[in-house]
């Protein structure tokens, strides 16, 4: 497990480029955290770092958007997602056996069900307006991210 503390929207875009990195196709990211906690920021780092060429905005309204590039990114928003019938029904399954990384927000609503998929586990907490502390945890290699 490894603990960061970002301190601007920038940083936290940054450490999800890092993540990118260390991430192999059909790799599921498991997000927690609340409302504004900066997961979407977060993933839009993941999108660069995948090289990702479409813009990322919160998947609240759609369930998912997906980003293409050379290492294509889906992205979930699991609010109102519960059953493993509702997850195939959205494609997440689909997504992962095709080789693009997942991210999904509020993964806590199926946990169980992600639990099976061995994901890397990100957790965003907000300290104070920029400040947010995030975990990562569950990286097949645990050296640090560069």
């Amino acid at each position: 497990m490894q603990q960061f503390m970002t301190h601007s929207r920038a940083e936290t875009v940054a450490l999800g480029r890092r993540l990118a990195g260390r991430l192999a196709p059909g790799t599921l990211v498991a997000f927690t955290g609340g409302l504004g906690a900066g997961k979407t920021a977060f993933c839009q780092g993941l999108a660069e770092g995948l090289g990702c060429t479409d813009p990322v905005s919160s998947p609240t309204f759609a369930i998912a958007n997906y980003y293409r590039g050379p290492r294509p990114l889906a992205h979930f928003d699991l609010y109102r997602i519960h059953t493993e019938g509702d997850l195939a029904a959205a494609g997440f399954y689909d997504y992962l056996d095709s080789g693009a990384v997942v991210a999904a927000e509020w993964s806590e609503n199926c946990a169980d069900l992600l639990a099976l998929e061995d994901p890397v586990r990100v957790d965003i907490r907000r300290v104070d307006d920029t400040t947010r502390c995030i975990t990562i945890d569950g990286l097949a290699d645990d050296s640090p991210l560069g």
